[in-house]
């Protein structure tokens, strides 16, 4: 029998490549989003590369509508076994330009749409004793940067929320799992849609990685949810680092560059956002996974390959240790008495 999975934020982006995955492996997907179009072609990727997919139109900050498509997709698919949380918004503005309706906005969908997709799935799973819970993180929950307040804030709170709900599952001695994946800077379309008041266009801060490396986390993550997160891409284990060591320093250093980074050369254009509006009423109806930044997009991130394969780099770093004392040992001169 295939894997049951739910993905919120199917439409585009990581979930839509994570839906990909899933559909070789023929699995059964729902897919979960608000923008009609983006669903329709996600769910014709899925047929087409093996998988049985499954539509469900909801915004995951409205919790009766998260409850209703988590019940139609055990009606139709049979009992969930993996629920993946991935659906966010953003603002891209300074605090005091961030109206208040569009603060809650982000943070009804980009944290309180995981609590909402999390209660929907635990209340399947524990009964059960059997399921696992993906939480799409990103760097930015424990390094938040300008211009995204809203967003930062939204994605640490998923990092409290879930280290929390942790705890209480291994209290209860409960068989689900939960996870969490921390992201890079990803080519996502979110760049083109989301709500900006910046001069220029908004861009992921380098280095940027495509949606693909994403997902194989996010499936890795699934596969193995023993481990409470995973760092996808060097650069986010870096940051996270950075800012545990040298946080003071970092604040200097993102004060600097932080509002550049965020930006390309090109100007603004007023174009439609998805904050509330879903994407598929812009002029392109379906976004794909892939955002405008192919040409600079990484498709591989080794840290993330050698996070999915640990016996495998245990085994090269044990290796490359003991061919390392070997010369060293080869080298070092023969010391004997003297005559």
């Amino acid at each position: 029998m295939s894997q049951v999975v739910v993905i919120t934020g199917a439409s585009a982006g990581i979930g839509r490549a994570t839906a990909r995955l899933y559909a070789r492996r023929g699995a059964s997907v729902a897919l979960i989003a608000r923008g009609r179009d983006g669903l329709q072609a996600a769910a014709a990727e899925v047929a087409e590369l093996g998988g049985r997919p499954f539509v469900q139109e909801a915004d995951v900050a409205d919790v009766a509508q998260v409850e209703a498509a988590a019940e139609a997709t055990e009606k139709v698919l049979g009992p969930i076994d993996v629920w993946i949380n991935c659906a966010f918004t953003s603002v891209f503005a300074p605090f005091d330009e961030i109206a208040p309706e569009e603060f809650r906005r982000v943070t009804d969908v980009t944290y309180l749409g995981f609590v909402n997709g999390t209660r929907a799935a635990l209340a399947r799973m524990l009964p059960r004793d059997h399921g696992t819970i993906v939480q799409v993180g990103s760097a930015l929950g424990e390094r938040a940067i300008p211009l995204q307040s809203a967003y930062c804030g939204a994605k640490h709170a998923i990092n409290g929320f879930t280290s929390s709900l942790r705890v209480e599952l291994l209290h209860r001695g409960s068989a689900v799992r939960l996870t969490i994946v921390q992201m890079p800077a990803v080519n996502t379309p979110q760049f083109s849609w989301v709500r900006s008041r910046l001069p220029h266009h908004p861009q992921p801060v380098p280095p940027i990685y495509q949606p693909e490396v994403a997902a194989r986390g996010v499936l890795h993550a699934a596969d193995h949810p023993e481990r409470k997160q995973y760092y996808i891409a060097a650069g986010t284990a870096a940051t996270i680092w950075a800012n545990r060591l040298a946080p003071a320093l970092l604040d200097r250093y993102l004060a600097r560059t932080g509002f550049a980074s965020q930006q390309t050369d090109a100007p603004a254009s007023p174009e439609p956002d998805n904050l509330f509006t879903p994407a598929d009423r812009l002029p392109t109806t379906d976004h794909g996974s892939h955002g405008a930044f192919d040409d600079r997009a990484h498709t591989r991130s080794w840290q993330a390959a050698l996070a999915r394969h640990p016996a495998a780099t245990t085994a090269t770093a044990l290796g490359l240790a003991a061919t390392a004392m070997a010369l060293r040992r080869r080298r070092a001169p023969v010391r004997g008495t003297s005559r």
